[in-house]
């Protein structure tokens, strides 16, 4: 008999419509947002005044109107909902999968190592991890979107068939760094989760957790995520909104942070991802969450 994985096992359909669901939700309630902090995380100068806040956040929509200012926030929000809902139906709805797979071949080594209840938490997180590091398949969605956001004139006129076409795999570049950032972020989201279920609501079955235990639980994966995942996350962003006719690389990136911003330029960004970008991320795991289980049960009526 195998380990338990800590829910009840759903189907594939009900984690494809729930944690589509919660993308889709996401993007339409958070996409300003996203734009902002990556802003914010791309901007290499020292902000010293509103003024320039402005320039940063709004670019050549500082001095509009505030409707202009607000539309000036929803850049490339094609490729944005691309990505955003296969992201979640592939992370929120794959982390299962892994999860089951590492539960029949590997539980009891992880319950031998770790104990039951902290094996059990620890198997979840080990397989967002996983999940993370295979997300770097949907870069070149990701890529087009921050540069949509930060720095628009890398198109150049070009629509997104011509330059997947011109570009090809340069499309992933950074992809190292993506992978390195997703594997600790997504194994603390999931494991922050988790740990929370497991040992703050001592509950067996994660599925039956209340709404508001998944939105407690959520916070702690959420947080701890972001905060683990930040140095990496701003070096990553920089790859992606250069010009695509103009790279560099993430270790002369890293090099130029250290000696020109100083070691705090690696968690730029910060505090607005945990008052902005966290409520986003919070948001959606604890929708996917509550409807993934909420799906199961009705699709078996």
């Amino acid at each position: 008999m195998s380990p338990p994985t800590g829910g009840s096992k759903e189907s594939n359909l009900a984690r494809v419509l729930g944690s589509g669901s919660a993308g889709i939700a996401e993007l339409a309630v958070f996409h300003p947002v996203d734009t902002i902090a990556k802003r914010l995380m791309s901007n290499e100068s020292k902000i010293s005044n509103s003024e320039q806040l402005n320039q940063v956040i709004f670019k050549g929509k500082a001095t509009a109107p505030a409707g202009a200012k607000f539309v000036s926030l929803f850049p490339g929000l094609g490729y944005a909902a691309g990505y955003k809902v296969l992201q979640r139906v592939y992370k929120y709805g794959g982390q299962p999968v892994v999860r089951d797979y590492l539960t029949v071949h590997y539980g009891k080594g992880f319950e031998n190592v770790f104990g039951a209840k902290t094996g059990k938490a620890v198997l979840h997180s080990t397989a967002g991890s996983l999940v993370g590091i295979g997300e770097i398949v949907l870069l070149p969605l990701d890529v087009l979107k921050i540069k949509r956001q930060t720095n628009p004139e890398a198109f150049r006129g070009r629509g997104v068939v011509r330059i997947v076409r011109d570009e090809g795999f340069g499309l992933y570049r950074g992809w190292g760094w993506t992978a390195a950032r997703n594997a600790p972020g997504s194994f603390a989201l999931f494991g922050g989760s988790a740990f929370a279920k497991e040992f703050l609501f001592k509950l067996e079955d994660y599925n039956k957790a209340s709404w508001f235990q998944n939105f407690v639980a959520s916070v702690a994966g959420a947080s701890a995520s972001l905060v683990v995942s930040a140095p990496l996350d701003v070096i990553k962003t920089r790859i992606q909104n250069k010009n695509f006719d103009n790279p560099e690389g993430g270790f002369r990136i890293l090099s130029n942070m250290a000696r020109n911003e100083g070691l705090s330029s690696f968690f730029k960004g910060l505090v607005p991802k945990l008052l902005m970008t966290g409520p986003k991320l919070v948001f959606s795991f604890w929708l996917a969450q509550t409807l993934i289980p909420a799906f199961d049960t009705a699709l078996k009526r």
